[in-house]
C-alpha cells in the first residue's frame, strides 16, 4: 500500500464516520460540526484525485461560509430537542422506507458506473493526448477557460453578485427604518468626556414607608 492509497482510506474511513455522526447526533451543533469534518474530509479525497479546485471551493464556500452560518443559525435558535423528538417512532418506518430506496438507487449508479469493460488497446494518438491532459493542471485550464471562452459571463455573474451585496447593505441601513439604531459617525468623534454620563436628580414618586419601631426587649432578656 503506498502513501497515496493510505491517504485515501484514511479520509474515507474519517468522512463515513462524520457523516454517520451528523444523522446521529443528538446536539445539532455537535452534528453540524461533525457535517464540517465531513466537507473537510471530502476536500483530501479530491485532492488526492487531482481535483484542486473543487477541494478549495469546498473548503472556502462550504466551510467558510455557508457551514459557519448553520453554526450561528444554530447556535442562536433556541431548539428544544425533546419537542424534536416526539414523534421519532411513528414517522421511522417512512424514512427507513425513503433511506432504502435512495440507497438502492444510489448503488444501482454507483455500480453501472464503475463496471470495467474489456481493456482494448489504445491508438498512439489517444495515448498522446491522455498523457498530456494528466499531466496538466485542472486548476489552470479551467482558469483559462473562464477567463477566455466564458470571460463575459463570469464578468456579468460578478457585477450581478455585487449589485446584489450592495442592495443587501443600503436595505440593512436605511436610516428611514424604525428598527434601525445607526449612529453617526461625526457626532461619535466630536462627543466630550462629561457629556458621557449625566446624573439627573428626580423626585420621588411615592413617600417613603414609616419604619415601625421595634418593641422593647424584656427586662430578664436584656440581661442575658
Amino acid at each position: 500500500m503506498d502513501v497515496k492509497t493510505f491517504f485515501f482510506y484514511l479520509f474515507s474511513l474519517v468522512m463515513l464516520f462524520a457523516a454517520f455522526r451528523v444523522i446521529t447526533a443528538r446536539n445539532p451543533v455537535h452534528a453540524v460540526l461533525y457535517l464540517m469534518l465531513a466537507f473537510s474530509q471530502a476536500s483530501g479525497v479530491w485532492l488526492l484525485l487531482q481535483a484542486e479546485f473543487l477541494a478549495i471551493v469546498l473548503v472556502l464556500v462550504y466551510l467558510g461560509a455557508v457551514m459557519v452560518l448553520f453554526l450561528f443559525v444554530v447556535m442562536m435558535l433556541d431548539i428544544h430537542i425533546d419537542s424534536v423528538r416526539q414523534g421519532f417512532w411513528r414517522h421511522f418506518p417512512l424514512a427507513l422506507v425513503i433511506g432504502a430506496v435512495i440507497s438502492l438507487e444510489m448503488a444501482a449508479v454507483l455500480f453501472g458506473g464503475f463496471r470495467v469493460n474489456e481493456a482494448r488497446p489504445m491508438p498512439d494518438t489517444v495515448a498522446q493526448v491522455a498523457g498530456q491532459v494528466a499531466q496538466a493542471s485542472n486548476t489552470k485550464e479551467l482558469g483559462v477557460l473562464m477567463f477566455t471562452q466564458y470571460l463575459y459571463p463570469v464578468e456579468i455573474a460578478a457585477v450581478i453578485l455585487l449589485i446584489a451585496m450592495v442592495a443587501a447593505i443600503a436595505l440593512t441601513l436605511r436610516e428611514r427604518r424604525k428598527d434601525n439604531k445607526a449612529i453617526d459617525a461625526s457626532l461619535a468623534v466630536r462627543v466630550r468626556s462629561r457629556d458621557r454620563v449625566q446624573l439627573v436628580k428626580l423626585a420621588p414618586t411615592q413617600a417613603p414607608v414609616p419604619v415601625e419601631a421595634a418593641p422593647a426587649a424584656p427586662a430578664e432578656e436584656a440581661k442575658k
